[in-house]
């Protein structure tokens, strides 16, 4: 396991993270002391732990607005999902219904192509 040292206002916490994940961990700490920093510079020195809690309050805030927009696309995309699968039905369905209609077509045709030259019609065998 990889171990990290992470600053979070102004001081250094060492972690331990996965292999890999070391620069994922720190960039992650330093959003996080962002957040922080920002609520410092807002009410001033109200205690750290209190600074912290809002902290995660307001990532937690963030990342519930996230998965709320997230669920709201996910439907949307399952919305456009079954529209293609219903214009991709209907599609099919007008290509077999002219599909059908132009084999009639050609049958009469055929038909009076027949009669036009004095012989028998091909569906009269």
């Amino acid at each position: 396991m990889a171990q990290v040292t992470v600053t979070i206002d102004g001081k250094a916490y060492r972690m331990a993270c996965e292999e890999g994940q070391e620069d994922h961990l720190g960039d992650l700490a330093t959003r996080f002391d962002q957040y922080v920093g920002h609520l410092k510079a807002q009410f001033g020195e109200i205690g750290d732990l209190r600074i912290t809690v809002m902290a995660g309050i307001m990532v937690m805030d963030e990342l519930s607005e996230v998965n709320r927009r997230l669920k709201s696309i996910e439907a949307e995309v399952d919305d456009l999902k079954r529209g293609r699968d219903t214009a991709l039905s209907d599609q099919t369905r007008s290509e077999e219904a002219l599909a059908s209609a132009l084999g009639e077509v050609t049958a009469q045709i055929q038909d009076i192509a027949a009669k036009l030259n004095g012989r028998p019609t091909p569906s009269a065998n």
